[in-house]
């Protein structure tokens, strides 16, 4: 019998091989070495790919396409991952990885006693399924498969689907190397479901952990997991074995084995089993309850809840296992619509609550992802059915309701990673509501009402932390590992702090004023001076620093000042009295150059008073500022002697730092040290007057123009570095650069740098980059010695 190198059968591996066969195929490895009944089969392993990738030469083109990518620009999204899929499509597999597919496919008829039997090619990726992330669905999964020609194609479209749009986009926001991913194909035999469906082991809408839900449909799971069907769904009490609540749905589709030839089709329920079992109960009262031991000897073997594929079969009404993972979205059931206005409610539609809370904004309809880009911020997503490559729209949206889908379906799950409130299975949404009405969806409890309805403060989408999910966090924190160039964290919105408080991170190195300004101020400062209401601007930018800076002390946060620009101060109420029309506001009237200026020096003084309220009448003297968009060193001078008139004196406890992001400062750098206590670097700024480049500009960016990585770019950083640290002073960085680009990090270590500032959602990820670049610098200098 052949000696496999590629090859893994399920009774070989287990959990702790997820470097080798991805997480689904160690997780079908471990239940099957655990005597759970998982159909049989065997893994390609994540090491084929990676050699079809490297001996073909794919990686240096996917590289270059990767990274001229903008992720925000959906057309060139799709594009681009066609393109990178179409390459490895046309690319032979290498003979030896072939030879071996070929005997394992041939060794796995034998055992099942079939000739070329049908069987589920699976995409099991090398970080998915990990309890810090869910990769469920970014790639793809091929049903009802035969013949090794058909396999052969097939296995090698699971290795194409790493680089799906949905996947590219995915990894890229959770911070993930595209690089440090890699792809398992799984092939197990195809179960001839009756029906089939999905199970979480604790309640993941209530995130009761004493409930568990099962979703269920006629014919083959991919009905339910895909949305295209609203299940039926059954939630049980866990100790008591008995079931609590049923939903029974009409259930108008299922998915199909294709007649005289390879995949699924999907058929009318009526025309397949007949009427009347549309609306019947899926599962029988025993069948649920057989379910539910099952999915708690799947827990008890984890000891963590489980999110569990499952099938009945109709020839033997066997209960088969086809994968398990592990929750990734229990939260603390949040207290929804605590705070109402008295008004009377028209209910328009009710669906199944996928992910708890409430958002008010525009119905916007759209019918597939070409028409995504429709969908603007705060705007209400209705479709029929939510899939993966919706989620940039998913992003904007306040919420999101569905005719079709359960609450277990990927979009579902997707919704609940996000915090975005999302109601599926409507049946109606997409015919009731209309285009550019103005509802509000109440997803805690499944209704959507005609009107705005005022919601509870707004913590954030979910802001409030779960007790145990603090400590977990917390222990995180402990455990990460600790690094001489401090990791910080950008911050928009204070009240975010509450979801990220427990992260690894060092302190604040960028909270920006401008959500304070336009959501919490709402009015230009000078109108607010001239209505005498400039203590509104004090008291709300006071409340906003305040909530992050006592969540954090004594860890420092670095405020920086007001950085609108004149058509963005000109949206405040007010604005347009004051605010001039410029031709470019991008390189004109703000910053520190506003500051010194008599039309807005009062208001600059307001902003002032802020920080002193902070730091003195609440004793928060962590917090530190940062002034935008600085020139010259004689606008240092001048702006410095009104913050020190206003009681902000620069010394040992109170520190300025500057915003590098005008060339003229990397020029400079040695006078500006002498005048402030440190630098941040504006990536995003200073790549665009380096090279001329409007970081706007959707052709330049396309043509690959707008680049942090630039030679010209990292030259200049250079300088700042060099010319700062002569003078003691610390250079940090908190533009996009180190979020996106994990090389861009590295060089920024290797040069010195004292701090980056990046993304809360890459904090983790680039604390452990930043901690392997330093340990092997001082590997490096050790070996030299």
């Amino acid at each position: 019998m052949m000696q496999y190198r590629y090859i893994r059968w399920f009774h070989e591996i287990g959990k702790e091989d997820i470097p080798l066969v991805g997480g689904k195929g160690a997780n079908l490895g471990e239940l099957t070495q655990k005597s759970v009944n998982v159909p049989p089969g065997f893994c390609v392993t994540a090491e084929a790919y990676s050699e079809f990738i490297k001996e073909r030469e794919l990686d240096g083109t996917i590289i270059n396409l990767i990274e001229s990518i903008d992720l925000e620009n959906n057309d060139e999204l799709q594009t681009k991952s066609a393109q990178i899929r179409e390459l490895i499509h046309k690319t032979d597999i290498l003979e030896t990885i072939e030879k071996e597919i070929r005997e394992a496919y041939a060794q796995f008829s034998r055992h099942v006693g079939l000739s070329d039997p049908f069987v589920a090619i699976r995409s099991s990726a090398t970080a998915e399924d990990l309890p810090e992330a869910s990769f469920a669905g970014q790639q793809d999964t091929y049903l009802e498969i035969n013949g090794i020609t058909e396999v052969l194609h097939h296995i090698k479209k699971c290795w194409a689907s790493l680089w799906t749009a949905r996947a590219i986009y995915y990894r890229e926001n959770q911070g993930f190397n595209h690089f440090d991913v890699s792809l398992s194909a799984v092939v197990q035999k195809m179960v001839n479901s009756e029906k089939a469906g999905v199970l979480f082991t604790a309640n993941p809408i209530t995130n009761e952990r004493n409930e568990m839900m099962i979703n269920a449909s006629w014919g083959l799971g991919e009905a339910v997991v895909s949305g295209i069907v609203t299940p039926d769904e059954y939630i049980v009490d866990k100790k008591r074995l008995k079931i609590v609540e049923k939903h029974i749905a009409e259930k108008n589709t299922l998915v199909v084995k294709k007649q005289n030839t390879v995949g699924t089709a999907e058929v009318a329920v009526k025309e397949y089993l007949g009427q009347a079992q549309v609306s019947a109960q899926c599962l029988s009262e025993r069948e649920i309850i057989h379910l539910s031991k099952s999915g708690i000897r799947i827990e008890e073997l984890y000891n963590a809840p489980q999110d569990i594929e499952w099938a009945l079969d109709a020839d033997t009404k066997e209960l088969y296992i086809l994968q398990a993972r592990p929750i990734t979205t229990l939260k603390e059931e949040k207290k929804e619509m605590a705070q109402q206005v008295e008004t009377e409610r028209i209910m328009l539609v009710r669906g199944l609550a996928a992910s708890p809370g409430t958002g008010s904004g525009k119905v916007r309809k759209i019918k597939d992802i070409t028409e995504i880009s429709l969908v603007q911020e705060g705007d209400i997503l209705v479709t029929i059915m939510t899939n993966p490559d919706m989620i940039p729209a998913m992003k904007k949206a306040a919420a999101v309701v569905t005719d079709e889908g359960g609450r277990t379906c990927h979009a579902a799950i997707v919704s609940r990673e996000l915090g975005i409130p999302c109601i599926v299975g409507s049946n109606t949404a997409t015919h009731v509501l209309e285009d550019g009405m103005d509802v509000t969806v109440d997803a805690t409890r499944g209704v959507v009402y005609r009107g705005t309805i005022m919601q509870e403060e707004k913590k954030e989408a979910s802001s409030h932390v779960q007790p145990q999910q603090a400590v977990d966090e917390a222990m995180l924190h402990q455990l990460a590992p600790i690094t001489g160039t401090k990791v910080y964290m950008n911050l928009g919105e204070p009240d975010m702090i509450g979801k990220y408080k427990n992260f690894p991170f060092d302190g604040i190195g960028l909270m920006r004023t401008e959500f304070i300004f336009s959501n919490l101020v709402g009015a230009h400062p000078m109108y607010l001076l001239k209505t005498g209401q400039g203590n509104v601007l004090v008291e709300k930018m006071a409340e906003g620093i305040t909530k992050v800076a006592q969540e954090i002390y004594p860890k420092p946060i670095v405020v920086r000042l007001s950085d609108f620009r004149s058509n963005e101060f000109r949206g405040l109420t007010g604005g347009d009295e004051v605010e001039p029309i410029e031709a470019n506001p991008m390189i004109g009237w703000r910053g520190v150059s506003r500051y010194i200026s008599p039309e807005y020096e009062e208001g600059f003084r307001l902003e002032c008073q802020a920080i002193k309220k902070v730091r003195d009448e609440y004793g928060l003297t962590n917090v530190w500022t940062m002034l935008p968009f600085v020139r010259t060193t004689w606008e240092v001078e001048k702006v410095k002697k009104i913050m020190a008139e206003e009681g902000l004196v620069q010394d040992n406890s109170f520190k300025i730092w500057i915003m590098a992001e005008v060339p003229s400062v990397i020029f400079a750098a040695e006078e500006f040290a002498q005048l402030v206590d440190g630098f941040s670097i504006g990536s995003n700024d200073l790549t665009q007057l380096i090279l001329g480049s409007d970081r706007d500009s959707g052709i330049l960016n396309s043509m690959g123009y707008f680049d942090e990585r630039n030679i010209s770019v990292k030259r200049a950083i250079k300088m700042l570095i060099k010319g700062a640290h002569k003078h003691g002073k610390t250079v940090s960085i908190c533009g996009q650069g180190p979020s996106l680009y994990p090389e861009f990090t590295e060089f920024l270590v290797q040069e010195g740098i004292d701090s980056v500032s990046i993304n809360p959602d890459t904090v983790a990820y680039t604390r452990r980059l930043v901690a392997s670049v330093e340990q092997r610098l001082i590997l490096n200098k050790m070996r030299n010695l």
